[in-house]
C-alpha cells in the first residue's frame, strides 16, 4: 500500500512512518520543510519526501497521487504568523480532502484530540473539531482518531518535561487541584493507525484513544522525574499564573516549555473523549503502561533548556 503522510517529519508522523515501511508499505512524507530535528527519516528506505504545505489543494493532489491511504497527522498546538489554527486545521483539512478526493485516493485518516468539540471557547478544541467534522462529511471512507497526550521518543511531553526538570528547582504543576490523565504510547497509536486502514470494524468511525492507566498529572510529571534522578519542589500552581507561564513561553520559546492550547487541554484532564465516540476494538485497545521504561526509552539526550530554544537564538 502506499500512504501519504501529512505532517510526516512530525512526531507522530515519523512513528507512523517508521511502522509502515517496517510492514512493507510505501510511504510519503508531506511537510512544509524538513524537520532536522531526526534527519534518519529522510533515509528511511520506502519512504520519500514531499515538501508542500496544507494551503494548496493542487499540490497535495500530487503528493496524493497513487496512494491508497492519507493519514492526516499535520496540527498545531500554537499560532504563529500565518500559521493559524483556522488555516491548518480548518482550511488545511478542507484542502486534504479536496486533494483526496482528486487523487483517488480511498481512505483517509484523521488525528484529533481526545476533547476537541464546538463552542468550548478554546480556538484549538474547536478548529480540531471543525476538522473532524470536514472529514466525516467527505464521502470518503475515513477513520478519526480522536487521541489523548502522546508519548515517546521525539515528544513535545517527555521533551519538555525532562528538560524543566533539569532546568528549575521548582516545578509548577497545573491547577491547584490536580486532573488525571492517561498517557498514550506512540508505538500503541500507530499500530491502530495502521489496522484502521485496513479493518472494516473502523470504517466511517470516530474512536477515542487513551493509555491503559489513568493517573494524576502530577505522577506523570514525578515519574520522569524519577528516572531522570530530579526531584524539584513540586508546587499546584493557580491557572492564572499557568496562563501568564504559557504566555511568555510561546513569545520566547521556539517550541514553548508550555502553550496556552496546552494548559487549557491539561486544565480539563484528558481521559474521557468529548463528544462520546466509539470505542476501538477489544484486540488494539492500547496495553503500554507509563513505566520507567517507556518513560526512559522515550527521553531526549539529557540536559536543561539553553540558548538553542530561545525564539531569538539561531540554531
Amino acid at each position: 500500500m502506499r500512504v501519504a503522510i501529512t505532517g510526516g517529519t512530525g512526531f507522530v508522523g515519523r512513528h507512523l512512518a517508521r511502522e509502515l515501511v517496517a510492514r512493507g508499505h510505501e510511504v510519503i512524507l508531506i511537510a512544509r520543510g524538513k524537520d532536522l530535528r531526526d534527519e534518519s527519516i529522510y533515509k528511511l528506505a520506502g519512504a520519500s519526501f514531499f515538501a508542500s504545505d496544507l494551503s494548496d489543494a493542487q499540490e497535495l493532489r500530487r503528493a496524493f497521487s497513487g496512494c491508497e491511504a492519507v493519514a492526516h497527522c499535520a496540527g498545531i498546538n500554537r499560532e504563529i504568523g500565518p500559521q493559524t489554527y483556522r488555516r491548518v486545521h480548518m482550511e488545511g483539512t478542507q484542502n486534504v480532502v479536496e486533494a483526496a478526493r482528486q487523487a483517488g485516493v480511498r481512505k483517509i485518516v484523521l488525528l484529533s484530540f481526545l476533547r476537541a468539540r464546538p463552542n468550548c471557547g478554546s480556538a484549538y478544541h474547536e478548529s480540531k473539531w471543525a476538522a473532524e467534522e470536514t472529514v466525516r462529511a467527505s464521502g470518503l471512507d475515513c477513520t478519526i482518531f480522536k487521541a489523548g497526550v502522546i508519548y515517546g521518543h521525539g515528544d513535545h511531553m517527555l521533551d519538555h518535561l525532562s528538560h524543566a526538570l533539569y532546568t528549575f528547582p521548582v516545578f509548577g504543576l497545573v491547577g491547584v487541584r490536580e486532573k488525571p490523565i492517561r498517557p498514550l504510547a506512540v508505538g500503541d497509536l500507530v499500530v491502530a493507525i495502521r489496522a484502521s486502514f485496513e479493518d472494516a470494524r473502523l470504517s466511517n468511525k470516530t474512536v477515542s484513544i487513551t493509555g491503559p492507566e489513568e493517573i494524576a498529572l502530577g505522577e506523570a510529571v514525578r515519574r520522569v522525574g524519577y528516572v531522570i534522578q530530579r526531584n524539584p519542589l513540586y508546587v499546584p500552581t493557580p491557572l492564572a499564573i499557568q496562563k501568564i507561564i504559557a504566555w511568555v513561553a510561546e513569545h520566547i520559546m521556539k517550541i514553548p516549555l508550555l502553550s496556552l492550547a496546552q494548559l487549557r487541554i491539561l486544565s480539563e484532564g484528558i481521559v474521557e473523549a468529548l463528544p462520546p465516540c466509539d470505542s476501538l476494538p477489544a484486540d488494539l485497545l492500547p496495553p503500554t503502561r507509563f513505566t520507567s521504561k517507556q518513560i526512559q526509552e522515550g527521553l531526549p539526550e539529557a540536559g536543561p533548556f539553553g540558548l538553542r530554544d530561545l525564539r531569538c537564538c539561531k540554531g
